[in-house]
């Protein structure tokens, strides 16, 4: 049986390393202190396996990279510090584990997609001070995604699963900055949410507060332009279950990015911080709810993708319909999303097909396998996903801004044989300014090239 002995949240600013701070890394004293003393716990535990999450490695919207192959290498060539490089063996039997289960829990993980799997400086910043105390270990680098932080929590419990059925010590290393927007001359500027998020993330992290800590404001995280979040979210999950002691070691943020040092030590077995559990149960109740309250336009979008993926074949148009389904011919757009983010949205302007529940049909179809911003869905997601559908009434042109209302009117756009749509009423589309302007790089459109616009109503189904 495996073990979990300890797992630390550390930053992974370059200039700490001597050769590229050129005596800069003096102004972070605090965090290369802390850093040493991290070193020397790693040695003195002595870990088999070492796992290590970074921001900076390959990254996917819904699939999370596991750095493949059997040796792992990188060095700080791009920060000017090409001699300071190391290279270490993978722990490949525990990645074909974690890979497994996550697969069984509906979350997708591997080696594949990208060519670039030298270590990244995320990975290379704290494995430059353990290394000095100890290097006895194989590594496992794993890199974030754009998945909701439940999703990625989720991900980190498979990560435990699979470290308990596996025959070797492990520790766990989180790397990651949180805000990047502490000062106006940082890199990036000032932010007010900045010194905001890092106090809420310093604190949830002393309390070991797990579920404050996915929980998070995602406007809070997006203005405050950190760094972290995700990587710390999946060691979270390795902990989930556990009664964890914690303590931050350094909290600092002298060049405008905050760096924080951080140590958990996961306890005995404790249910009330089964947060997993408890996340799992809320989302089948919720999708039970939503499921109850479909109406024949909802419905039909989900059955119509599970049928195809389940069955490989379009589904017929079932004679149980509304008449004016049959009846009525209008384009239509089906959106998808999966734990409250978009897994895809495809539809028609003006009808292609015979009538309204073709279009719903068809474009179920394309938005579950077909939108290129993601990858087809397959069977084991369907259970998790939510549908709505938007019947489109005859668009009108108008000739101003002042015509749209985001939350009545969807609005196109044309240029040529240039087009682009954009719904109404949607998350973050505050302006009609912000509306036009999405709707024109969709469509390919520049800022120099004439162009009409359209709007229109939509009769959305949820």
């Amino acid at each position: 049986m495996g073990e979990i002995l300890k797992a630390f949240f550390v930053p992974h600013p370059p200039l700490i390393i001597p050769d590229i701070g050129k005596g800069e890394e003096s102004r972070i004293s605090s965090t290369i202190e802390a850093y040493h003393e991290v070193g020397r716990q790693v040695k003195d535990l002595a870990p088999d396996v070492i796992i290590l999450t970074t921001p900076h490695g390959p990254a996917y919207s819904d699939y999370i990279h596991i750095s493949p192959g059997s040796r792992l290498s990188g060095s700080f060539k791009n920060f000017g510090a090409s001699r300071v490089k190391f290279e270490f063996n993978s722990e490949t039997g525990l990645i074909e584990k974690i890979i497994e289960i996550s697969r069984s829990f509906g979350v997708e993980a591997g080696g594949e997609g990208s060519g670039r799997e030298g270590l990244d400086h995320g990975a290379l910043v704290p494995l430059y001070f353990v290394s000095q105390y100890y290097t006895d270990f194989t590594l496992i680098r794993i890199s974030i995604a754009g998945l909701p932080l439940e999703q990625l929590y989720t991900f980190g419990y498979c990560i435990q699963k699979a470290v308990l059925a596996y025959d070797k010590k492990v520790v766990l290393i989180g790397s990651g900055d949180l805000s990047h927007r502490l000062t106006s001359d940082g890199p990036y500027g000032f932010a007010p949410e900045g010194p905001v998020f890092d106090k809420y993330l310093v604190e949830t992290v002393k309390e070991a507060d797990f579920k404050k800590l996915i929980s998070i404001d995602n406007e809070l995280c997006y203005k405050a332009g950190e760094c972290g979040l995700r990587s710390f979210a999946i060691i979270a999950g390795v902990l989930n279950g556990f009664c964890v002691k914690s303590n931050v070691l350094s909290y600092e943020g002298p060049f405008g990015v905050g760096y924080m040092i951080a140590e958990l030590s996961p306890g005995s077995r404790d249910l009330s911080r089964d947060l997993y559990s408890f996340m799992e149960n809320k989302h089948k109740t919720e999708i039970e709810v939503v499921r109850k309250a479909e109406d024949p336009y909802v419905a039909l979008a989900r059955k119509s993708l599970e049928y195809y993926i389940k069955k490989g074949k379009i589904l017929e148009v079932p004679d149980y319909l509304p008449a004016e389904m049959i009846n009525q011919k209008k384009g239509v757009f089906v959106s998808i999303k999966k734990y409250g983010q978009l897994r895809g949205c495809i539809g028609t302007i003006s009808p292609v097909t015979d009538s309204i529940a073709e279009e719903i049909i068809q474009n179920a179809v394309s938005a579950g396998t077909r939108d290129p911003r993601f990858n087809p869905v397959k069977e084991f997601e369907l259970k998790d996903l939510v549908y709505s559908v938007d019947v489109l009434e005859e668009p009108e042109p108008i000739n101003s801004l002042d015509e749209l209302d985001v939350k009545r009117y969807g609005v196109i756009v044309t240029s040529g044989y240039k087009r682009g749509l954009l719904l109404p009423d949607l998350e973050s589309v505050d302006t009609p300014a912000q509306q036009v302007e999405i709707a024109l790089s969709k469509a390919g459109i520049s800022k120099g090239e004439k162009y009409s616009m359209e709007r229109f109503e939509v009769i959305r189904h949820r």
